[in-house]
């Protein structure tokens, strides 16, 4: 079945920046929405023709997608998608549920005026897409949400862990998103989140981030209907 989500990969305009960069975020995209599912096999080939690219510059973009653990070489087979096991997805969250509290903290500490007020704003056009129900506007409008605080606690080392793990987990965070009680209880998180920080409130703000990273585990790690009938 089609994956509505699922973005496809299109020829990329080439422009100014960094060719492999350019290459990296379509493919980061691709996985995120779905268009390339955990196992997929990378044909060179097919995703030069796609992207409109070199193979010199894929193979470039494709090494450091590999060096990050996003992608994953099986045996000399040729690169794939990597796939998460559940006690992977598990630490994943734990360490998710100490870096995403410090990063807050951090966005309190060091974003200026400005910075909090556009959380603010972006965090009703967040409140939109989950009251939408739509999962790749929501998917969208979390990615920026977070790209926004972690670019203003000026930690770009937690920054680059965070969109990893984030990544890695990619399948299971598509399917807790159009859950209409996991988006009902992420409003009512995000809110008290962008609340405390709007107060300067650190150890607020950390503790509704804490309580939000755990509330999605649990419902990220929670198996589907399907996954369900099927161990029955």
């Amino acid at each position: 079945m089609a994956n509505p989500l699922a973005e496809p990969l299109n020829p990329l305009v080439h422009e100014p920046a960094p060719l492999r960069n350019k290459i990296m975020n379509s493919l980061r995209r691709a996985i995120e929405t779905g268009a390339l599912e955990p196992g997929t096999r990378l044909v060179e080939k097919d995703l030069c023709e796609k992207l409109n690219v070199s193979r010199t510059s894929l193979r470039e973009a494709l090494r450091q997608l590999q060096a990050e653990g996003i992608l994953t070489d099986l045996n000399n087979r040729g690169l794939t998608v990597t796939t998460v096991t559940r006690s992977d997805a598990e630490n994943i969250y734990r360490i998710r549920s100490v870096l995403e509290p410090l990063i807050v903290e951090q966005f309190v500490e060091n974003a200026p005026d400005d910075e909090v007020q556009a959380l603010k704003a972006h965090s009703e056009v967040l409140k939109k897409a989950y009251l939408g129900g739509n999962a790749e506007e929501i998917v969208a409008s979390k990615r920026d949400f977070y790209d926004r605080i972690c670019t203003g606690a000026r930690n770009p080392i937690a920054f680059d862990l965070l969109k990893k793990l984030t990544l890695l987990t990619s399948p299971l965070r598509r399917r807790s998103v159009v859950r209409k009680d996991r988006q009902s209880q992420s409003i009512i998180e995000i809110e008290a989140i962008v609340s405390a920080i709007l107060k300067r409130d650190k150890a607020a703000a950390k503790a509704a981030a804490e309580k939000h990273v755990s509330n999605s585990a649990i419902s990220a790690l929670r198996p589907s209907e399907g996954d369900a009938k099927a161990s029955r």
